[in-house]
């Protein structure tokens, strides 16, 4: 029962969790203090559109690959930098990877830089733009800086509090308690991770009780990342980054957890330890790739954690990184949805070549 179940759900958060958060605190700082300025960035280098789109998404999660669709949707950028940031996201997987393989990772953020680069030119130098729903204006942009405040959704606005309590409620109690418990599980868990100490019984414990609580707020949040939006992309506020980033670290524990809990149980009854799949060959090339066309980030999180036990081969990840778009796909679907769909198909073109390519060589 230990090895079975507690040890995989104690592993996705004291392994994967912990390290999630100590990622998205700096880069929802990030967001917080220079995102405002991002709309300026794509509009001054429009002829460099696809190099600063595919850029624009190397930090981890989808903020900067939705930041690039809604600036198409205005007409500030070509539709081949749109396509260039969804081809070189990697969503939320990334922090899944960067927290187990973080030199890997950085190998595959320079790989699928290049390529979305490269993908967003060829788009734009062939023309390949579908008919708009509406001629957009591309000199209208918001201006630099937070959100209006009229912009924010009602569930996002700061309280007119006052009080000791008044920083609690802005962050939300689930997120403030999921923090609390995600500092205790890297006091704890840094020391295993680097192999200072084994893991013990308070190891399992937190792990187990840290991937309840991310489970519980991951269904209060209506079992999906809902705030992840062009107003999260760049918050207003620290609480906002912390709420976020809360939410961001429960969707993916609880998404790396199943993929865990997948893997022990289909090694336990079936024997199976993933060392059959390299022999796919193309035919494992072209899944990663087809299931890149998924939008959102939960079944591409599952297939980080899949890839991290042993359960597929390096090019078949490629190919789903290439051609996963992340939650970046469903605001452009809500925008432009014949830019959007056209957009999910033409990425997985790279994915197939590259992964394809990746396969020959090893």
């Amino acid at each position: 029962m230990t090895e079975l179940v507690l040890r995989p759900l104690a592993d996705a958060f004291m392994q994967v969790g912990v390290f999630v958060a100590l990622l998205v605190a700096p880069f929802g700082w990030a967001r917080y203090r220079w995102g405002g300025r991002i709309d300026e960035l794509l509009a001054r280098h429009r002829g460099l559109g696809p190099l600063v789109a595919a850029a624009m998404t190397m930090p981890p999660g989808c903020g900067g690959a939705i930041l690039v669709v809604a600036a198409y949707a205005r007409g500030a950028v070509s539709y081949g930098a749109a396509v260039a940031a969804l081809v070189a996201t990697m969503g939320d997987a990334t922090w899944v990877l960067l927290a187990a393989e973080p030199m890997l990772t950085l190998q595959l953020k320079v790989l699928l830089l290049a390529t979305g680069a490269a993908t967003g030119y060829a788009v734009d130098a062939l023309g390949l733009e579908p008919r708009r729903r509406r001629e957009p204006h591309p000199a209208v942009r918001p201006a630099p800086g937070p959100p209006a405040p009229a912009a924010v959704p009602a569930a996002l606005r700061e309280p007119a509090l006052a009080g000791a309590g008044a920083a609690l409620h802005a962050v939300g109690v689930l997120p403030a308690l999921l923090w609390v418990t995600l500092g205790a599980g890297a006091a704890i868990s840094l020391p295993v991770t680097f192999q200072l100490q084994d893991p013990a019984s308070l190891y399992l414990v937190l792990g187990v009780a840290g991937t309840a609580l991310a489970t519980v707020a991951f269904f209060c949040g209506g079992g999906k990342l809902a705030d992840d939006d062009t107003v999260t992309a760049t918050p207003g506020s620290l609480s906002q980054v912390l709420r976020h980033g809360g939410h961001e670290v429960a969707f993916v524990t609880v998404w790396v957890a199943a993929a865990y809990l997948a893997w022990s149980f289909l090694s336990h009854v079936t024997g199976f330890d993933g060392s059959q799949l390299p022999v796919l060959g193309l035919t494992g090339v072209a899944v990663g790739a087809l299931i890149g066309l998924i939008p959102g980030c939960a079944i591409q999180i599952v297939f980080a954690g899949m890839f991290l036990v042993g359960g597929m081969p390096l090019p078949t990840l490629v190919a789903n990184t290439i051609s996963q778009d992340g939650d970046a796909l469903l605001p452009l679907l809500a925008l432009e949805h014949r830019s959007a769909l056209l957009a999910t198909v033409l990425t997985t073109i790279p994915a197939f070549a590259v992964g394809s390519a990746m396969l020959l060589l090893t």
